[in-house]
């Protein structure tokens, strides 16, 4: 449930202005407002939004360096077909993947479009998560250098900073590191461990986000990853002051629910697509599929 201090935005009626609502129950406190994600006519055209958005997103981790040589794997859910997923070819850089390059993979591992090989941990655990979590239409996993180090700790991020609370309650821990993930067992219990929450911090390995849309995990990742420099930092420096537990979950309905993930990924996407226009060059082959059933 969206926290009450959190609205869908609403053009004003024509002549009309753009203000600030106040909330009806509590005397002095603003609504935020914000817009909503889009709706769409056809599995074609959610198809093609789905799939520049995957796009965008490897390409804006290779920008932040969230990437490492052929680690890491992004995946989201085919609108029309949901039980099978979109994912980045093995040994694809993340800074050059296309929507023509993306492989559409079943829960059993094969490539039913696509011609280039799978990476092995990516099946293991994307379709475990994907499998587990009905709402889990995007899934985002890398090997970046503060989730790395901060998961040799193997504790939760603590509420030290605004930004932190998004994940306040919401991210589990995996303890223990069984070595690359290649076998079922270990992708069914990162599944179980991440259980209802958005995110995972993965002792001795990485960080792992979900959201309902690719531009909401793809943001929880990168938010995550800051997450952990930050806390890092500030216990390097000396004992962090924590933000109080009631504080915490109150910012945490807004600054984590859904739509502030959705959000907060559009000034990334601005970015990515003005300095790289390719990733909107699409047409009629990127939004069909035909699986010859």
């Amino acid at each position: 449930m969206e926290n009450d201090a959190v609205k869908f935005f609403k053009a004003p009626e024509p002549g009309a202005k753009i203000s600030f609502t106040k909330d009806p129950n509590k005397p002095g406190k603003f609504i935020f407002t914000m817009p909503q994600p889009p709706t769409f006519s056809s599995f074609g055209e959610e198809r093609v939004h789905r799939k520049q958005r995957l796009v965008a997103a490897f390409r804006i981790f290779a920008k932040l360096g969230l990437d490492e040589g052929v680690g890491g794997h992004l995946t989201c859910r085919d609108p029309e077909h949901p039980e099978l997923f979109w994912v980045n070819p093995f040994g694809r850089s993340f800074a050059c993947i296309t929507i023509k390059d993306l492989l559409l993979v079943d829960h059993n591992g094969t490539v039913v479009v696509g011609t280039s090989p799978l990476n092995a941990a990516a099946f293991v655990i994307h379709s475990k998560i994907h499998g587990a979590r009905e709402d889990a239409i995007a899934a985002c996993h890398s090997h970046s250098v503060y989730g790395k180090a901060f998961s040799t700790l193997a504790k939760p991020v603590l509420p030290v900073t605004q930004d932190a609370c998004m994940f306040y309650e919401d991210h589990a821990v995996l303890p223990g590191f069984n070595g690359v993930v290649a076998d079922e067992v270990e992708g069914d219990r990162i599944a179980e461990v991440l259980g209802s929450c958005k995110a995972i911090v993965m002792q001795n390995h990485g960080l792992l986000t979900v959201g309902k849309t690719v531009d909401e995990a793809a943001f929880w990742f990168i938010a995550l990853d800051k997450a952990c420099h930050v806390q890092l930092l500030a216990e390097a420096a000396g004992t962090p002051t924590l933000i109080a537990h009631e504080v915490a979950a109150d910012s945490h309905q807004t600054v984590g629910s859904s739509l502030s993930g959705w959000f907060n990924f559009q000034p990334y996407y601005q970015m990515i697509t003005r300095e790289q226009p390719d990733i909107l060059k699409v047409d009629d082959e990127d939004a069909q599929l035909n699986l010859g059933e």
